[in-house]
């Protein structure tokens, strides 16, 4: 019998590369391939790299040539670029990086066992040539539903595929293979964005907005139950759209109690949101509803009002504090996050005092900033207010130095809150670490519980904060807790 091919998947960037990862996953070992995990084992290594800012691509570039740097030295044969760098440079990132012996664009992600089968065999499968992939559904959301069959849209694939394709879920079972153990998994419900932000670039690679229909989203959080996963984390590029090309822009708001009455899941979070398009009933669903945490992924960017205009986008600092009072009046232990671009051509001192004075009003769970450059493509490249290099660093090194004061500022404001923590890692040397409902995977700080004494990884247990370390919090469990968490374990 012939040795099964070997494959593995080296995913950069967010949650939702993650789940387009799992889903080639899925596609490959339904045709026989064997997934393993280190690039150094398999006949093909397979990086699906991120395109976002600049220095994402560098670490994409980065991971493809490590896993070349493998060729000759065991049994890596081959590597493959997919994913969002692949897809919007094509033909382009294949010229320029001759160690890839494979681009993959989303319209390949179909066929990627006969893809890669076509690359390990010496074959050559052209790079694509990239494409404004909004242009390939219709300008009207309702009118999208109909076309989305003919679009590759990567994490879309139906959860009702026969069985055997995926793990024994049944006809549940969504084209998807779980790449490690944890607890926590990403769920895509939409992909695409409307938007017009002047300097993202997302949209032509990504395209235009469209949802995932209600029942494969909730089929597929099913199957990941059955696979043992506790918390849900709804992904898309704005999930505050979603249901609008279904028909109903409050879709979310039915959703989101159905996905946390599926049995086994135990949290559910929703992120990317944006601020415009934030609504009441949005607003008391992710503050009241059990399971569901209420943590706000919003998407400021900045507060200036001329620079928010500049950037495409709508809001001022009153107005978006105005929103987080709402939000703490329902939920006064609500988590926000939100990301920041400083340094954005013609941004003023004035406008960066304004942005000064949102941080400090804002109380935020953690805080993202990045310095403004040029995407290539976008209506702000071609500005001509941009900001000297020096000046952009200098007012990224203030300002990320004044939000990690003010993250460690709020995580202390935690102390003596009751957190209810999902375990995520237990260790004898590191201790055991979770996640309280404010912080999301990776990007909003973690919870260091005092005693680990009768805790596993997917456990959830009631904490009390009495100490914190920067952004992450140091929780005492709750005698009563341990309790029902050892009773639940046996």
């Amino acid at each position: 019998m012939p040795e099964r091919r070997t494959v593995a998947l080296v995913t950069l960037g967010c949650a939702r590369n993650e789940v387009d990862s799992e889903e080639l996953a899925g596609r490959l070992e339904a045709d026989g391939w064997q997934l393993v995990d280190d690039a150094a084992d398999a006949d093909v290594a397979v990086v699906n790299t991120c395109g976002f800012v600049e220095a994402a691509k560098k670490d994409s570039v980065d991971a493809l040539l490590e896993a070349n740097d493998l060729k000759g030295h065991g049994r890596t044969q081959a590597v493959v670029a997919v994913g969002c760098m692949a897809e919007r440079y094509g033909k382009e990132l294949a010229e320029a990086l001759p160690e890839a012996d494979g681009v993959l664009g989303f319209d390949d992600y179909a066929d990627i066992s006969d893809r890669l089968q076509t690359i390990l065999s010496g074959g050559i499968h052209a790079a694509h040539t990239p494409r404004d992939r909004r242009k390939l559904l219709p300008i009207s959301p309702a009118e999208r539903q109909e076309s989305a069959a003919s679009v590759a849209l990567p994490g879309h694939a139906p959860a009702d595929l026969p069985e055997g394709v995926a793990p024994a879920s049944g006809p549940r079972a969504p084209l998807r293979r779980r790449l490690d153990g944890s607890p926590v998994a990403s769920v895509k419900v939409a992909s695409g964005c409307d938007r017009r932000c002047s300097f993202c670039a997302i949209p032509s690679f990504r395209g235009s907005f469209i949802s995932r229909r209600p029942s494969d989203v909730l089929n597929e959080t099913r199957w990941l139950a059955e696979q043992g996963v506790k918390e849900i984390m709804l992904v898309s590029e704005n999930n505050t759209s979603y249901g609008k090309d279904l028909g109903d822009i409050r879709l979310l708001e039915s959703l989101l109690p159905e996905l946390a009455d599926v049995d086994g899941i135990e949290r559910v979070r929703v992120s990317y949101l944006q601020p415009a398009e934030m609504r009441p009933g949005l607003i008391d669903v992710l503050t009241s509803t059990p399971k569901v945490a209420p943590y706000f992924d919003l998407s400021f960017q900045h507060s200036a009002p001329n620079v928010l205009r500049a950037m495409r986008r709508f809001g001022d600092t009153d107005r978006f504090l105005e929103l987080l009072d709402t939000i703490r009046s329902k939920a006064p232990e609500a988590g926000v996050r939100s990301n920041f671009i400083v340094g954005f051509p013609g941004e003023t001192e004035s406008d960066l005092a304004e942005l000064e004075r949102f941080l400090n009003g804002a109380r935020l769970d953690a805080i993202g900033v990045f310095g403004y450059s040029d995407e290539e493509g976008t209506e702000a490249a071609t500005y001509d207010t941009k900001l000297d290099e020096d000046v952009v660093a200098e007012r990224l090194a203030h300002i990320s130095r004044l939000a990690e004061e003010l993250v460690s500022q709020r995580a202390e404001e935690r102390v003596g809150e009751t957190v209810r923590v999902l375990v995520e890692s237990v260790d004898e040397e590191e201790g055991v670490h979770g996640r309280a409902a404010h912080q999301a995977p990776e990007t909003d700080g973690q919870v260091l519980l005092t005693s680990g004494e009768g805790l596993t990884v997917g456990r959830m247990v009631e904490a009390k904060v009495v100490g914190t370390e920067g952004v992450d919090l140091v929780a005492e469990p709750l005698a009563g807790s341990l309790a029902c968490s050892e009773e639940a374990g046996r």
